[in-house]
């Protein structure tokens, strides 16, 4: 098995097909995230640059940003950085410590991603919102073809994909991590070439 040591967007520019691909997922979240204001928030796989989070949690009470390899000029007051790899870095993180989060395009690098949605279960305060983006099996074609046919998206990146998700892959994932059937909401995104969830962490019984 060989470990990456680098996140994405650390030692090259995302291509033009990762651009897209951000700006499409950008709004689709914001729009199931809802009003961030005041919350903590984190992006798990956030990348170098931590794009996404930048853009979604600006009005965040606090953000963590959780990757291998992270910008340190992105560290503030409100920002706070943890390095390390998934699953065993989550282990750093207190239990329902987090109220929105996203994971975008993470899971399917994994060696354990059950043990990551779980962890994601975990830290999520009841009543919280997950939102987990993956690329689905249709998605594999483009990205395959992208990258090792007309190279405009990084070879290595699709090299170091283990998975591929349908909503019907990825539900039973969230199901296993904690997460009611009732709090999941699954569905295609981009055409089908991604699969996205929106998960509400149960409240906690009265």
């Amino acid at each position: 098995m060989t470990v990456r040591t680098t996140s994405f967007a650390q030692e090259r520019e995302p291509s033009i097909v990762d651009r897209a691909g951000r700006w499409l997922s950008t709004s689709r979240m914001r729009r199931y995230l809802g009003d961030v204001h005041g919350k903590r928030c984190a992006d798990i796989g956030c990348g170098h640059d931590a794009a996404l989070a930048t853009s979604l949690f600006g009005s965040a009470a606090s953000v963590l940003l959780v990757d291998v390899a992270i910008d340190p000029a992105l560290a503030s007051q409100q920002r706070r950085l943890l390095e390390g790899y998934l699953p065993d870095v989550l282990a750093g993180i207190p239990d329902a410590s987090i109220d929105a989060l996203i994971c975008n395009n993470v899971l399917e690098h994994l060696e354990a991603p059950d043990s990551t949605a779980a962890g994601l279960h975990r830290i999520l305060a009841p009543g919280g919102v997950c939102i987990v983006n993956v690329p689905s099996w249709r998605g594999k074609r483009f990205l395959e073809l992208a990258a090792f046919r007309l190279g405009v998206a990084p070879k290595d990146e699709m090299d170091d994909h283990k998975a591929y998700y349908d909503p019907r892959d990825l539900w039973p994932m969230l199901v296993r991590a904690g997460f009611l059937p009732s709090g999941i909401a699954v569905r295609r995104h981009k055409g089908g070439l991604n699969t996205i969830a929106r998960c509400r962490k149960a409240a906690a019984p009265c």
